[in-house]
C-alpha cells in the first residue's frame, strides 16, 4: 500500500505533461468530430469516459508494489498468449483484420494490452539475467520470449503493434545491460534483410508473410502517388495528410476550420492521422509545442528510470518509454510522409478505448516506480 511519504517522490512534471497532452487531445478531438451528426462531441465524450476509466486503472496499479508483479510474471505471460490467441477463435473482424474481441459494450483489442503485459514479463525475464546479456547466445532467449506474442499479433494481421514489441525488446535489452554493439549489429542486419526481402519480392516474386496492403504501406513512403487507389490507398492517406499539415502554415487555419478534416478529405483523422489535424488547424508552432509535451513526458520517464531503486523498476519504465517513443516517432512520421503507414496511434491523443486504457495502465507502472524509488525502512 502507498503511504504518505511515498507521495513526496511524485514527479509533478511527469503528471503535468500527461494532463496537458490529454487536455489538448480532447480539444483536437472535438474538432475532428465536429461534422459528425447528430452529436459533434461523440468522440470527446467517449474518450473522456475512457480517460476516467484509465485513471481508475492507473490508481489501482499504484496500490500494488511493483515488486509484487514478479510473482505473477509466468501467469501473465501465459495469459497474454491466451488473450492474443482468443482473437482467432472469438475475434471480431473489421477493416480486413481480426484484432478485436466484442464484449458488447466495447471492442477489446488484446494487442494493445499485450504491450504492457510484455513490458512486465520481459522486465522479470531480464532482471534475472543481469550481467548475462553480453554474448550472442545470451540474446537468443529474450528474442524467442518476445517472438511468441509478436507472431500472434503479426498473424492478426497487425504489423505496427508487432514492431512496437521489437522496440520494447531493444529498449529494455539496452537498459538491462546488453552489449550495445551487438544490438546495433542485430538491428542493422534486420533492416538490411528486410530491405533485401522486399527487393526480392517485387523483383523476383519471393513470397513474404505479409498481406498485400501491408506491403503497399511499407513502400508507399517512397512515392505515395503510386498507391492512390481512388481515395482508399495508403498513398492517398499520406497525400491528404501532407496537404493538411502544409496548409496549416506557422499558426494554423484555426480550430474547426481545417478543410481536410472538416470535409473528410483526411481519412481516420480522429485516430491514426489526428496529428494531421493538429498541423492543419493549430499550425507548425503549436504542433511543435505538442511534440514538446511528449519530449517532457519521455524525459521524465528516463529520469524516473535512472532513479529507480532496482533494475526491475528501471526495466519497467524503460519499456513504457520505448513504447511511447516508438509510437510518437512512427505516427508523426507517417503523417508527414517520412515513415510507412502502419496504423500506430498517437499515445494519449488518438481516439480509442483499448489504447487509452492500456496507456494509462502503463503510465501507472511508471508512477509506481517513481513513488517507490526510495526504500521504506520503517
Amino acid at each position: 500500500m502507498l503511504e504518505r511519504r511515498h507521495w513526496r517522490n511524485l514527479d509533478y512534471y511527469f503528471v503535468g505533461s500527461v494532463a496537458a497532452i490529454l487536455a489538448v487531445s480532447l480539444a483536437v478531438l472535438s474538432s475532428a468530430g465536429a461534422n459528425m451528426a447528430p452529436d459533434p462531441y461523440y468522440y470527446v465524450k467517449k474518450q473522456l469516459i475512457w480517460i476516467l476509466i484509465g485513471l481508475v486503472g492507473l490508481f489501482l496499479v499504484l496500490l500494488i508494489d511493483y515488486e509484487q508483479l514478479k510473482r505473477y510474471h509466468h501467469a501473465l505471460y501465459v495469459f497474454n498468449l491466451i488473450l492474443l490467441a482468443a482473437v482467432f477463435l472469438i475475434g471480431h473482424q473489421a477493416k480486413g483484420a481480426q484484432r478485436w474481441i466484442n464484449l458488447g459494450f466495447f471492442l477489446l483489442q488484446p494487442s494493445e494490452f499485450a504491450k504492457t503485459i510484455t513490458i512486465i514479463t520481459l522486465a522479470c525475464f531480464l532482471d534475472k539475467r543481469q550481467g548475462r546479456l553480453n554474448r550472442w547466445q545470451d540474446l537468443i532467449l529474450p528474442f524467442v520470449y518476445v517472438a511468441l506474442p509478436m507472431l500472434l499479433i503479426l498473424k492478426q494481421p497487425d504489423l505496427g503493434t508487432s514492431l512496437v514489441l521489437l522496440a520494447i525488446l531493444f529498449g529494455m535489452l539496452y537498459v538491462g545491460g546488453a552489449n550495445p554493439r551487438l544490438l546495433l549489429i542485430i538491428a542493422g542486419s534486420g533492416i538490411a534483410i528486410a530491405g533485401l526481402a522486399l527487393f526480392a519480392h517485387f523483383r523476383f516474386g519471393l513470397p513474404l508473410p505479409l498481406e498485400d496492403y501491408q506491403l503497399r504501406r511499407l513502400v508507399v513512403v517512397l512515392n505515395p502517388y503510386n498507391d492512390g487507389q481512388g481515395g482508399t490507398g495508403a498513398g492517398y492517406h499520406v497525400i491528404q495528410s501532407q496537404i493538411a499539415i502544409g496548409s496549416g502554415g506557422w499558426w494554423g487555419v484555426g480550430w474547426r476550420q481545417g478543410s481536410q478534416a472538416q470535409l473528410n478529405f483526411l481519412p481516420e483523422h480522429h485516430t491514426d492521422f489526428i496529428f494531421s489535424v493538429v498541423g492543419e488547424e493549430l499550425g507548425f508552432v503549436r504542433a511543435v509545442g505538442v511534440l514538446g509535451l511528449y519530449f517532457v513526458l519521455l524525459y521524465r520517464m528516463l529520469r524516473i528510470a535512472a532513479h529507480a531503486k532496482d533494475m526491475f523498476g528501471a526495466l519497467l519504465v524503460s519499456g513504457v518509454a520505448s513504447t511511447f517513443a516508438f509510437h510518437i516517432l512512427v505516427n508523426v512520421g507517417m503523417t508527414t510522409g517520412i515513415m510507412p503507414v502502419t496504423g500506430i496511434p498517437l499515445p494519449l491523443f488518438s481516439y480509442g478505448g483499448s489504447s487509452m486504457l492500456a496507456n494509462m495502465l502503463a503510465l501507472g507502472l511508471v508512477l509506481n516506480v517513481n513513488l517507490r524509488r526510495q526504500k521504506i525502512l520503517f
